[in-house]
């Protein structure tokens, strides 16, 4: 593959709703510029994008896949992104490398809820972007309908570019409303086409529309808009350039329409990719908290950003980056400003799905991959050592699902860290973590597809067999109210003695989790003992008589003892200390508690009835609610841990997708009486090491 300047590459992404054909747009594009000799198709498991085995075998996009082809001397770098919520972590990363998208619609569902979430996401972007409604050739496919439902949406920036010649089977072309021309497309699927008469029967349909364009492209432009209103005749030529700039804007978002598996009307939309997006050298980058911005150049000191990390077990770690400034070239030195550390660049390559593609530089605005860096993750800036530069690390979702990760044998035991560890670099919206108290591996995803993949590719790469669970909720439990408590640890075995006699106070501590204290009179315990006392008591606190949790919010008072002259040592003050501390608990009227976690719950409107009587269901206490200007209302409230485990999967249910949150631990809380008698019953204790 040549090389391109920046003013003639486009790098795209394809979002949208899964299902609505993005990967099979993908193989299309790849055919029509001759990147591919056949149409790959996702049911058959060979297209060039889909090519993991979890892709294969679901037949859904699960992360993104760079493709370049070269169209009308310029190249395009398509980014195929996973249209499902669960993948969204790689949706966010190539927003932050393209210059613009191309939202995938299916022509029969229209708007549906992967579209509305990545249109919102390319608004926080201020990304140019074009529509493509796909599969045109399908039963209830109707352009209109759909284009209804986009202007509903989304408001007036929708404007068509092209009006489809025929419905569902007999869908066969477009009229280009440009410039007025009418294509009919081969039926054997190589692309081509024949141009034709605009059919009488679309001449209205075709007037009004081209009508709707030429004054959308017009209202931003006061000269094109004179002679607009003054019918003065307005070229081709010049409607393209004025649409570039509105879609470059963002003040008109065009509409193409297509078949993708039978590659009907794709070259027309290669032709968009070149005279509607903004090249690579428009591109601007933000630069630290004063939103100073980076332009995109050949001159200057090398600055690149890396937006993805594959983990391959043979070939190693293949990032993926964007030439933000300068020329990347193989075998040579950079600065990785983020972690302020020396990386080598091995030898450069482009990627086309899972083909390797060599070169010896990477150009400004161009986007390659490099294998084996040993201190870049996703999100690092690497740069030229004169003139480091940090690039804002990417914004990816928060995790809303929670998973246990238990090793099936030793030997899985072994291995399981460093592979989950592998698996994490590679999709930082994953997120690992091991909770204190019960041990448990914790593996946070977008949702329970996320890390069930994310499972299945682990034990496939690496070999390391789990179970997954829901985590152990970590309880814990304290005291209700005060009281003495002693014990007297006496032993004679024949030779030296053992001898230790303590007398605890107890009491609830509601705003620390432990305080130890001695008031003792008299000498009765020696002062030397009280650590002793102290290591006693915090031992006999990491589990306690309910159910084996960490007992917390307890002060407790060496008031009185004894000793022995001969017998007394240490470990029998520790052992008396121990004992007389869980005698203490059960007396004292022992509490079970809960962590209770602060929910924030964004939903549409009409969703806001059903999610609330689903909080009361999980003992959630609501404490606000505030409207936004887009439709949807935040709800504010306070759940239980252990009522929202499944929260993920049941708001999406409740709000067909629609519905985001996020929950933080706030406080502990005691568990009511009946809940608490549940926990006993059906909870494993933790095991003493676990505690540890």
């Amino acid at each position: 593959m040549k090389q391109y300047p920046a003013d003639r590459i486009r790098n795209v992404g394809l979002f949208g709703h899964g299902g609505s054909g993005k990967t099979s747009l993908a193989e299309a594009l790849l055919f029509d510029t001759r990147a591919t000799t056949r149409l790959g198709k996702v049911q058959d498991g060979n297209t060039v994008t889909d090519f993991d085995p979890d892709e294969t075998k679901r037949q859904i996009s699960v992360s993104l896949a760079v493709a370049p082809v070269e169209w009308r001397d310029t190249k395009i770098n398509v980014i195929d992104c996973p249209g499902y919520a669960d993948f969204r972590g790689d949706v966010v990363s190539t927003m932050r490398v393209i210059d613009g998208a191309i939202v995938v619609v299916d022509a029969a569902a229209g708007v549906e809820v992967g579209t509305e979430q990545v249109w919102r996401l390319a608004d926080q972007h201020a990304l140019p972007r074009m529509v493509f409604v796909n599969r045109m050739d399908r039963d209830n496919a109707d352009f209109k309908n759909a284009l209804e439902s986009l202007r509903d949406a989304f408001g007036k920036t929708i404007a068509p570019v092209q009006f489809p010649i025929g419905r569902e089977k007999e869908f066969k072309g477009i009229v280009d409303l440009l410039t007025e021309q009418a294509y009919v497309f081969h039926d054997n699927f190589d692309g081509g086409f024949e141009t034709v008469p605009i059919p009488d029967e679309l001449a209205d349909d075709v007037h009004f529309y081209r009508q709707q364009l030429v004054e959308s492209i017009a209202e931003k432009d006061e000269d094109l808009m004179v002679r607009y209103l003054e019918e003065d005749p307005i070229g081709t030529d010049e409607l393209i350039a004025a649409l570039e700039l509105c879609v470059e804007h963002g003040t008109v978002v065009p509409v193409l329409c297509g078949e993708a598996m039978t590659n009907r009307c794709i070259q027309p939309l290669l032709d968009g990719i070149v005279d509607f997006f903004p090249d690579a050298s428009k591109n601007s980058f933000t630069m630290g908290a004063d939103e100073e911005r980076l332009a995109t150049s050949e001159s200057g000191p090398l600055c690149i950003f890396v937006f993805k990390t594959l983990a391959d077990p043979h070939v190693g770690r293949v990032s993926y980056f964007r030439v933000i400034r300068g020329s990347a070239k193989s075998n040579s030195t950079l600065l990785n400003a983020t972690e302020q550390k020396q990386e080598r660049l091995g030898q450069l390559f482009y990627m086309r799905g899972k083909e390797h593609l060599n070169t010896d530089f990477v150009s400004a605005g161009d986007i390659g991959a490099v294998n084996k860096l040993s201190n870049t993750i996703t999100g690092d800036t690497l740069t030229d050592e004169s003139a480091p530069v940090v690039l804002p690390p990417i914004d990816f979702p928060n995790p809303s699902y929670r998973c246990a990760v238990t090793p099936k044998t030793k030997a899985d035991l072994d291995k399981l860290g460093q592979a989950l560890g592998r698996i994490v670099e590679e999709d930082p919206s994953l997120k690992l973590d091991r909770d204190p108290v019960t041990s448990d591996a914790v593996l946070s995803g977008l949702g329970e597809p996320h890390v069930q993949i994310a499972i299945e590719r682990m034990t496939r790469r690496y070999g390391v067999n789990v179970e997954l669970s829901l985590p152990h909720v970590p309880y814990r439990e304290t005291i209700g109210g005060k009281t003495l408590a002693e014990y007297k640890h006496k032993k004679q075995t024949g030779g030296a003695g053992q001898y230790g006699h303590v007398f605890l106070e107890m009491e609830p501590l509601p705003d620390e989790n432990f305080a130890f204290t001695e008031k003792v009179v008299g000498g009765s315990v020696p002062r030397g003992y009280s650590p002793a006392v102290e290591k006693g008591v915090r031992e006999a606190m990491d589990s306690g008589p309910i159910a084996g949790y960490p007992v917390v919010n307890v002060r407790v008072t060496l008031t009185d003892g004894s000793y022995h002259d001969v017998d007394s040592n240490e470990m029998s003050f520790k052992i008396a200390a121990k004992e007389a501390f869980k005698k203490g608990v059960l007396q004292a009227k022992p509490v079970l508690l809960e962590p209770v976690m602060t929910l924030k719950v964004t939903v549409p409107d009409q969703f806001t009835g059903d999610v609330m009587s689903d909080l009361n269901s999980k003992r959630a206490h609501v404490s606000g609610m505030e409207a936004t200007s887009t439709g949807f209302t935040t709800i504010e409230s306070e759940a239980p841990e252990a009522e929202i485990q499944r929260y993920a999967t049941d708001l999406r249910s409740i709000t067909q997708g629609r519905g985001s949150y996020t929950a933080d631990f706030s406080h502990y809380q005691p568990v009511p009486p009946h809940i608490a008698d549940q926990v006993k019953a059906e909870l494993t204790r933790p095991s003493a090491a676990a505690a540890s």
